[in-house]
């Protein structure tokens, strides 16, 4: 449990002065979806949209961790 404490508190310290990451990141997977939507044969990757529903729940996680941060 340590560990995991100590892991926290280094990725807290890490987002503390970088509050825009996450909300980026989620905004590329959703710039990512875009563009596999317009490749044609990807199969479930595009029928589900799974990176733009990892990019949209990234970018709100972010947005409240900046918030909180």
């Amino acid at each position: 449990m340590k560990r995991f404490n100590e892991f926290l508190d280094q990725v807290s310290n890490y987002l503390a002065h970088r509050k825009g990451l996450l909300p980026f990141v989620g905004i590329l997977l959703i710039v990512l979806n875009l563009i596999f939507q317009l490749i044609p044969g990807l199969g479930w990757l595009t029928t589900s949209n799974l990176f733009l529903h990892l990019g949209v729940i990234l970018s709100i996680v972010g947005i409240m961790l900046a918030w909180a941060l």
